[in-house]
């Protein structure tokens, strides 16, 4: 596409503009629109009162009910964004109901269809992703309010007694304590062509702050999300179709493909920031699969986001600039910006062992037959996104290690 050429070195290059990246949100959607018109009012009733429809044992019914509607009315980027984040909630809903083996393999063309018409049309996966539930499932509860964990909401709920309300929001909050870096970059691409060290340097440094503050906003999430209710009610809702043992061939969406096809659930590496940071700094992962899956995962983001990314990665090199300055403070500060991913990393693996790996040997005690035991060995180290996560989350963090310059 079009953005994926131009290159942070050229005059017309607008993070905010080219790739809808805003200045005060980075990657999440300004303002994410709450309603849609009256035509789609089958959708969002079903969206909107998922946990007790399930509860009730009613959603697979109501959502066989749904007419096939055409997408034709939805003209506008946030009302398709809408729209998609809604027929993802129906989607997972419908697929995994109340999170035991009874699972459907095949999605009904009166949901597949304008599902994956409405993201082909967004350049997105017919999956609920990072894209969907992070970053366009946001309200302000006072809209002249500051946006702050007290001041937001979801649009949607899973069940699970608001558990994805935390979840989500406090994944939001990190993106935007993220997205005064992002506002740096183009500064600090105009100080390297312009050999202004002191520029460079002040700019890094910013990028570092920037990061340390994602840090303490992440570690938030032990405040609002329980451990028990994430693995074993949210983390449900958020898997998908690749890698899992309920649905080996993945899922066959109905009037759209004759095959099954397979699509991970929404995770971290879906986010656009953290592989910014990566891109930015030189990081590149050494790890075959780690590396496979990093780049797997960017055709979950929004097609701008995806861009961005490949146009950091074929700007000028930030490292290797470092490297020829020969200067210490200047190596120091972009070592910090290094540092600063190493210990973001080291606390998303505390986070997976809190939420993931302990809650699942807690469920393990309980199993007496070994062959439950083996089934649950297999999902215990499993994110939403499908892999290995423990495995994938060291590889990359002891990759990220190896960047630092000495």
């Amino acid at each position: 596409m079009a953005q994926a050429k131009l290159c942070p070195t050229e005059g017309s290059w607008k993070i905010d503009e080219v790739f809808q990246i805003d200045k005060e949100l980075a990657f999440a959607l300004p303002s994410p629109q709450e309603n849609l018109p009256d035509k789609y009012a089958g959708w969002m009733c079903i969206a909107k009162n998922l946990p007790e429809l399930i509860e009730r044992d009613e959603l697979r019914a109501r959502v066989k009910e749904v007419p096939e509607l055409s997408i034709d009315d939805l003209t506008e980027h946030k009302s398709q964004r809408l729209a998609h984040l809604a027929l993802g909630y129906i989607t997972m809903g419908y697929v995994w109901n109340k999170g035991d083996e009874d699972v459907r393999k095949i999605l009904p063309r009166n949901i597949a269809v304008p599902y994956c018409k409405l993201s082909a049309k967004l350049g997105l996966r017919p999956i609920l992703a990072y894209a969907d539930c992070v970053l366009a499932n946001w309200k302000k509860k006072d809209p002249n309010g500051p946006m702050i964990y007290e001041n937001l909401d979801i649009l949607f709920f899973f069940p699970g007694d608001g558990c994805d309300r935390g979840f989500f929001l406090v994944s939001l909050l990190v993106e935007l304590a993220a997205a005064s870096a992002i506002k740096k970059i183009p500064d600090l691409f105009n100080a390297m062509i312009k050999q202004d060290l002191v520029k460079c340097k002040d700019a890094l440094r910013v990028i570092k702050s920037c990061q340390l503050d994602a840090l303490e906003v992440f570690k938030q999430i032990h405040k609002h999300v329980d451990p028990t209710i994430f693995y074993n009610v949210l983390r449900t809702y958020l898997s998908g179709w690749k890698g899992s043992s309920l649905l080996p061939e993945g899922l066959l969406y109905e009037g759209v493909w004759d095959t099954p096809k397979q699509f991970s659930g929404g995770s971290a590496g879906q986010s656009s920031v953290f592989q910014c940071f990566d891109a930015l700094l030189g990081i590149r992962h050494s790890d075959g699969s780690a590396a496979g899956f990093l780049q797997e995962m960017r055709t979950y983001m929004p097609p701008a986001h995806k861009a961005f990314l490949e146009s950091l990665e074929k700007g000028p090199s930030i490292r290797k600039f470092v490297l020829s300055k020969g200067d210490r403070c200047l190596k120091d500060a972009y070592n910090e910006c290094v540092g600063a991913m190493v210990s973001l990393r080291d606390y998303h693996l505390g986070i997976v062992d809190t939420y993931i790996t302990k809650p699942a040997r807690e469920k393990q005690k309980g199993k007496q037959d070994p062959e439950d035991s083996s089934n649950q060995s297999e999902t215990e180290n499993k994110g939403t996104g499908g892999t290995n996560i423990m495995t994938f989350l060291q590889a990359i963090r002891d990759s990220t290690k190896t960047f630092l310059l000495v």
